[in-house]
């Protein structure tokens, strides 16, 4: 396999994480409303533990990129028989992290997901495709961008940039996130 096919191939695990992630969501919705709290709890411990697996992934996609210096060809080949999203064909996770942080900044620190997912559309439309817009397999009323950035801003989290202690529903970033984003937004990036 080429390098840029193993980024692929991470990228499709992910994206299948994320798929079994919101069926848990689903399940879960239906088993509060059904009050059957014990598989309620069931589906809690398993995202919880599917969650921690996908930070292992995330982790091993980083290293793979680093041993190639994160250069990989442009061309990405698609996945043969898969009938879901092609890869490569939406944008990578780690492309929302600039715009992520710039909005928390300019909202002063906190803001409501809806506020900072709105920010995040404005400042990436000239990097968000047709794909990118596209309702969710599991949920079409979400579109694939969205998820990306709420996943982005779950990996976030877990790096200490932005905080785990915001209540729900409410993104807000961290001193480490702050430097994080002043050391970057230095650089040429078209969307931010």
């Amino acid at each position: 396999m080429f390098k840029n096919e193993v980024n692929s191939a991470f990228e499709i695990l992910l994206e299948e994480i994320e798929n079994v992630v919101e069926d848990f969501n689903q399940e879960g919705e239906n088993a509060f409303k059904n009050r059957d709290y014990e598989k309620l709890k069931t589906l809690i411990e398993n995202a919880m533990r599917l969650t921690s697996f996908r930070e292992k992934v995330k982790n091993l996609q980083k290293e793979w990129r680093n041993i190639f210096g994160g250069k990989f060809p442009a061309r990405m080949r698609k996945a043969r028989g898969y009938k879901k999203l092609k890869r490569g064909l939406r944008t990578p996770e780690d492309d929302f992290r600039i715009p992520i942080l710039k909005t928390l900044v300019e909202l002063g620190g906190k803001a409501e997901m809806g506020e900072i997912l709105k920010g995040i559309s404005e400042r990436m439309k000239g990097k968000l495709n047709k794909y990118d817009t596209e309702g969710l397999p599991s949920n079409p009323s979400q579109r694939r961008w969205e998820n990306t950035a709420q996943w982005c801003r779950n990996t976030m989290v877990n790096e200490g940039l932005l905080s785990s202690a915001s209540p729900r529903g409410v993104w807000e970033i961290t001193a480490e996130g702050k430097k994080y984003f002043s050391n970057r937004s230095n650089k040429n990036l078209d969307y931010v």
